[in-house]
C-alpha cells in the first residue's frame, strides 16, 4: 500500500495542504478529528483517504506549530 503524503499545488484547493491523492485538507481532517470524529469515521466519510494520510496530517499539523512563530490566542479554542 503506497503511503500518502501530503502535496500543496496552487490549482488544487487554492493550494492548501491536502493528502496527496485526494481533494482533502489537513485543516478538514484536524477539525474533524478536533470536532470528536475516529480515523474510521473519516475513512468511512472519505474512501480515498488512508490512515496513513490520516496520520500525515496530523504529523503535518504539528510541524507547522513547532515553527519558531508566536500564534496569541484571545480565547478559548477548548
Amino acid at each position: 500500500m503506497a503511503t500518502q503524503e501530503i502535496r500543496s499545488d496552487p490549482d488544487v484547493m487554492m493550494g492548501k495542504p491536502i493528502v496527496q491523492g485526494t481533494r482533502i485538507t489537513v485543516e478538514h481532517i484536524l477539525e474533524e478529528l478536533g470536532a470528536g470524529w475516529t480515523i474510521e469515521q473519516l475513512l468511512e466519510a472519505h474512501p480515498r483517504l488512508t490512515r496513513e494520510g490520516v496520520l500525515a496530517a496530523v504529523r503535518f499539523g504539528a510541524e507547522v506549530l513547532r515553527a519558531d512563530v508566536a500564534y496569541p490566542v484571545s480565547k478559548s479554542v477548548a
